[in-house]
């Protein structure tokens, strides 16, 4: 035995008076991490506060009795050993009911409890979400956890939009897997009788943004509710939809770069698409305050040239209904 590398971070700052800094991607493997360099750039740095990983790792966590897994968590250190590695669960981490992926993070909920499924945290003026789309697809593992979940997301929602609570961190961002405007399971709820929808949760609540991965590309949406973008939703005008959008606005980064590379993207887009690129790379959230948010795309590929910058103006957040 001998001893670990030496290592050093920089504890969170309190309060919700500054402008967190966070690298967002999905869908990396410890092979064509085209990323990686970059983020591990960024962390030691110190030019982010944080990193959101949204879902599929290592491709896969489990294969070779879990060596992959193994190498995978060796080569994020050099970020997570800086900055908070925050992470929700993908499809590629669902063999023996997630348990690689709940062994090998621990996601510390505002309770101080540990749940690797479902979690919130507060930085700066925002409060994060990260919850499990995988529930309802694999759900040979039982449909109690989706209800266990959803029950957790209402009773979050309803104490981040508390007035109190809001005025000090009116954003709200959500992190899962697999997109919801194309996902009638995640959107609607369960086939059939419909029960545990997350679409409608996030619009009643006024959910501002919200992070998707899955596809290896990327992709910024129109602000969009039940399937209508542009001018299906009363957003601030139609030169800038951004600007007090009457939906929430999604974000899908799944581009980080894994061994199964890039996704063709289809021929005509959905009416919800705004913008896409088929480029290695990943997204930066700024915070700056309560009304403005920037996002950012960086092309690995393109040795960091910016793919895409927009900035999400809010002067009012709650429900959306309310807004009529």
């Amino acid at each position: 035995m001998g001893w670990s590398s030496l290592f050093f971070f920089r504890a969170m700052r309190s309060g919700q008076h500054w402008s967190p800094r966070l690298a967002v991607f999905g869908d990396m493997g410890n092979v064509n991490a085209q990323s990686l360099p970059f983020l591990q750039e960024e962390a030691q740095k110190g030019t982010i506060d944080a990193v959101l990983h949204v879902g599929d790792f290592a491709y896969d966590m489990d294969s070779d009795n879990a060596r992959v897994g193994d190498e995978f968590m060796r080569q994020i250190e050099p970020v997570a050993a800086y900055v908070p590695y925050m992470t929700c669960v993908g499809n590629h981490e669902n063999r023996y009911n997630f348990s690689n992926y709940v062994n090998r993070f621990s996601m510390v909920d505002k309770s101080g409890n540990i749940n690797n499924h479902f979690f919130s945290f507060d930085m700066g003026p925002a409060h994060i979400i990260g919850l499990s789309t995988e529930f309802y697809f694999f759900v040979e593992y039982g449909i109690t956890q989706i209800a266990n979940q959803f029950k957790w997301l209402e009773e979050d929602l309803k104490e981040a939009t508390k007035p109190e609570n809001r005025a000090k961190r009116p954003w709200i961002i959500t992190m899962e897997h697999a997109l919801c405007p194309s996902q009638t399971q995640v959107r609607k709820g369960i086939p059939l009788v419909h029960l545990y929808g997350l679409e409608d949760l996030f619009y009643k609540y006024g959910v501002d943004l919200e992070f998707w991965a899955h596809e290896h590309s990327y992709e910024r949406l129109w602000p969009v509710y039940d399937r209508k973008a542009r001018l299906f939703v009363y957003n601030g005008s139609y030169d800038k939809p951004y600007t007090n959008p009457g939906a929430p606005v999604h974000i899908i980064t799944g581009s980080a770069g894994c061994q199964e590379r890039l996704d063709p993207f289809k021929t005509n887009p959905a009416n919800w698409s705004a913008v896409r690129y088929k480029d290695y790379g990943y997204t930066v959230m700024t915070v700056h305050n309560r009304t403005h948010l920037n996002l950012k795309q960086f092309s690995a590929e393109k040795e960091g040239q910016i793919l895409d910058d927009i900035t999400i103006v809010k002067n009012y957040h709650g429900p959306y209904f309310s807004r009529g």
